[in-house]
């Protein structure tokens, strides 16, 4: 299987899901997860907000490093790991439009000032699908 094809399958799946959990690193080098609504673009970067008091934004002040997991049920899992980057300005303006599209309820937020905004470019993913015989699974790196 090519690496287009890999991606789509990546791409297609993570559409079909809304969920995720996001995991970062705490000042002292300890795991911290949480459950997040995301989006992702069309490149698999992936989009969500977090309030400004939150765990994972003092985390992300300190390191970018995050991993998700999406998606669960069905045997069917996404494992990604990426940077995250904290949106501004334009670009912010552009990727809250692709957020609000998938999580539209987040938009009832968007006011509130301690929201912000990340993108999370990935670095690695792996797909498992533990359905077939034998499991698909396959990576791809960035």
């Amino acid at each position: 299987m090519n690496a287009m094809t890999r991606k789509n399958i990546i791409l297609d799946f993570i559409k079909r899901n809304k969920l995720a959990v996001i995991s970062t690193i705490t000042s002292s080098n300890l795991p911290e997860s949480a459950v997040i609504e995301f989006c992702q673009t069309d490149n698999l970067e992936v989009i969500f907000d977090t309030l400004k008091t939150s765990r994972k934004y003092k985390n992300l002040q300190k390191n970018t490093n995050v991993a998700l997991v999406i998606g669960w049920d069905d045997d069917i899992t996404i494992q990604y790991e990426g940077i995250a980057e904290e949106l501004q300005g334009k670009p912010l303006d552009d990727h809250k439009k692709i957020y609000f599209a998938k999580s539209s309820r987040a938009k009832k937020w968007e006011s509130n000032p301690d929201i912000s905004y990340f993108l999370v470019k990935p670095k690695w993913i792996r797909y498992s699908d533990l359905n077939k015989s034998p499991w698909e699974i396959f990576e791809v790196k960035f």
